[in-house]
């Protein structure tokens, strides 16, 4: 990991474009802004974590074939037209 100081309103820049730029300092919190491109994802990383989680628990569900599906349709009766 690369450790920087920085004060307020002083930046790191990262790579092409992408530019974290210390905002406001206070006794408890870091308050932090990040310029990046709009195909680059940014999270904190709680949500970050907790979205590979969300993912993983839905990669780990049964799949269910098109076969499968389509029998359970014909289960239910057509709906009438709506005039």
């Amino acid at each position: 990991m690369l450790v920087f100081t920085r004060r307020r309103d002083e930046a790191i820049i990262i790579g092409e474009g992408i530019e974290v730029r210390v905002l406001r300092t206070g006794k408890d919190a870091v308050r932090i802004g990040v310029s990046a491109p709009h195909d680059v994802p940014v999270h904190r990383g709680e949500v970050y974590a907790a979205v590979c989680a969300a993912n993983q628990s839905a990669a780990a569900l049964p799949v269910i074939s098109i076969g499968h599906l389509a029998g359970r349709l014909r289960l239910h009766p057509p709906l009438d037209p709506v005039d």
